[in-house]
């Protein structure tokens, strides 16, 4: 069966960075576009980024332009968010997410 579990989420500074990873099993992974997205507390569920199949595009929400990149290792079926000069409103649970399926989630707390 499909499953996409999160890890690397955890509590960081302002300013700091943290890289997410997203192992995907159950599915031809390279065949996929894959998407990052981001629920706050008491807020909707947004997007974040995805990445093409042979990972050679990539498009991101305004919010985090600049300061994230996503990307991906087809050979090790991962999806990677680097998140870099992180804010406190990028505190939220992040989801890898592929075609219907998503993940657990990992918390990102940004805080001083």
């Amino acid at each position: 069966q499909v499953q996409l579990v999160e890890s690397g989420g955890g509590l960081v500074q302002p300013g700091g960075s943290l890289r997410l990873s997203c192992a995907a099993s159950g599915f031809t992974f390279s065949n996929y576009r894959m998407n990052w997205y981001r629920q706050a507390p008491g807020k909707e569920r947004e997007f974040v980024a995805y990445i093409s199949s042979s990972g050679d595009s990539a498009n991101y929400a305004d919010s985090v332009k600049g300061r994230f990149t996503i990307s991906r290792d087809n050979a090790k079926n991962t999806v990677y968010l680097q998140m870099n000069s992180l804010k406190p409103e990028d505190t939220a649970v992040y989801y890898c997410h592929a075609f219907s399926y998503w993940g657990q989630g990992t918390q990102v707390t940004v805080s001083s």
